[in-house]
């Protein structure tokens, strides 16, 4: 069984800046990708950053340039430094982490989600 918490979100205003904070525990042998999802009310769940085992990151172009996602695979945590925060970015946050060796999305994990909300 793999759990997944995060922690950081809250209510900020536009410019401000958020770090989320995800912490995986569970029969974890190895990762092989780490990524935060959000989704808004009304709207499907999105991608907005990931980070393989290997270091490589992959951003949504609507965070790129503002967003950092940083992960440590021995420490089985994953952060998301979000600065420039815009009111398009109110969602919930969610941690997610892969387990397939391939990235299969039968290897995916998920976290509770943290509530992340930018007032104008």
């Amino acid at each position: 069984q793999v759990q997944l918490v995060e922690s950081g979100g809250g209510l900020v205003q536009a410019g401000g800046s958020l770090r989320l904070f995800c912490a995986a525990s569970g029969s974890i042998r190895s990762i092989n990708a780490m990524a935060w999802y959000r989704q808004a009310p009304g709207k499907q769940r999105e991608l907005v950053a990931a980070v393989n085992s290997g270091g490589r990151t992959n951003y949504a172009d609507s965070v790129k340039g503002r967003f950092t996602i940083s992960g440590d695979a021995a420490k089985e945590t994953v952060y998301l430094q979000m600065n420039s925060l815009k009111p398009e970015d109110t969602a919930v946050y969610y941690c997610n982490i892969n387990l397939d060796p391939a990235g299969g999305w039968r290897g995916d994990y998920w976290g509770q989600g943290t509530q992340v909300t930018v007032s104008s």
